[in-house]
């Protein structure tokens, strides 16, 4: 679905930063199957959970990898679950969702432009 032009301005608004998936936890009440996924942004931003639908992922295959994340969303309640942060991802022809990530070498919190 094509969505309406935005302005630079509108984007600039979205707080895109690199992160460590370091925790990867089962989410058995989430309407759609999903994990519950703590990520690290180093040390100004900490760590922060997101409910995350990426179960084409075996837990274990998440734990190291590095994300681009949305920060700056509000925290929203998933089946009882502060989300806190969005891990961005895109759905391949099969229908499941695959991770946005980094092959640099960069901090952990570094912004995305």
């Amino acid at each position: 679905m094509k969505k309406d032009q935005i302005i630079y301005d509108d984007f600039a608004k979205i707080e895109l930063r690199v992160g460590q998936i370091i925790t990867v936890k089962e989410f058995p009440r989430a309407r759609n199957p999903s994990y519950k996924v703590e990520v690290d942004f180093g040390e100004d931003l900490g760590t922060r959970w997101s409910s995350a639908q990426i179960t084409s992922y075996t837990m274990e295959e998440l734990v190291g990898k590095r994300v681009i994340c949305t920060v700056n969303f509000p925290p929203r309640n998933i089946a009882g679950f502060q989300s806190e942060v969005l891990i961005m991802g895109a759905e391949n022809a099969d229908g499941d969702v695959k991770l946005l990530g980094m092959d640099a070498e960069v901090p952990l919190g570094a912004e995305v432009y």
